[in-house]
């Protein structure tokens, strides 16, 4: 079952000075069923950027739809658009969007503040998370007290704690090491076998490569995807090289 659906997407942008157009997405079409994990690549200016702030209600577009487990999230109301975004979307930035005067377990806390959970409930959530991600002994610190691979899955967590139906990540892996890098994909990739649903903007090879499907994004619509199918890893980070070379060249559209 498609738990997010695409249609016909398009976003025209109107410049400040001058009122000249920019179609930054021209028909964009695909779903993403419950429980799949999603890689979008393309390169700087292809749209990808665009595509995730309409899919995480950030902003609206020109035309098309988006159906999240079945709602049209380009007809909610603004007011009502936070509430929406807290009650079924994770958000994961490469920048970790923390706050250094709250603690890390603050950090985690506040979409369920935001939400008026009591504190023993926040506390019930927090628990197997945080065991999870290997965070518990980290709780009390602070932000700048950790590292960016801790802060990664201080981001991560927070993303969990409101159980949400999508997890939006937008370039996790960018801020990190290599090492850290694995430790987050690992993660990913543990979290997709639980059955949590991800959709990942990437210029990583290394990051898109532990997707179950990639999806590739040229002149703002999908022009060629991925499946995984039994593929390892590495034969996934083959194939995504050999089709971001064919991207580059302007190859044959294969979506």
């Amino acid at each position: 079952m498609a738990i997010l659906e695409v249609t016909s997407l398009k976003k025209i942008y109107t410049t400040r000075f001058g009122g000249n157009q920019v179609q930054a997405l021209s028909d964009v079409n695909f779903s993403v069923e419950a429980g799949e994990f999603v890689a979008i690549m393309g390169e700087s200016g292809s749209g990808k950027t665009t595509l995730l702030n309409i899919l995480a209600a950030l902003d609206k577009p020109t035309a098309g739809k988006v159906l999240l487990d079945g709602k049209d999230i380009t007809q909610i109301k603004e007011r009502e658009i936070s509430a929406f975004r807290r009650d079924n979307l994770g958000f994961v930035f490469q920048d970790f969007n923390l706050l250094d005067t709250f603690s890390v377990k603050d950090n985690i806390f506040l979409p369920l503040v935001l939400l008026g959970k009591s504190y023993d409930e926040m506390s019930r959530r927090l628990e197997p998370i945080a065991k999870r991600l290997g965070i518990s002994d980290i709780l009390e610190k602070f932000p700048y007290e950790i590292s960016g691979g801790q802060k990664q899955r201080t981001a991560v967590a927070r993303a969990l704690i409101t159980d949400p139906k999508l997890i939006l990540a937008d370039e996790p892996t960018g801020a990190l090491d290599s090492r850290s890098t694995d430790g987050l994909l690992a993660i990913f990739s543990g979290l997709n076998q639980l059955g949590q649903t991800i959709l990942m903007v990437t210029h990583s090879t290394k990051a898109a490569s532990c997707a179950g499907r990639v999806l590739f994004i040229k002149d703002g619509t999908v022009y060629h995807q991925l499946y995984r199918g039994s593929c390892t890893n590495e034969e996934m980070y083959q194939r995504i090289s050999e089709s971001l070379t064919l991207l580059m060249s302007g190859g044959e559209r294969d979506a």
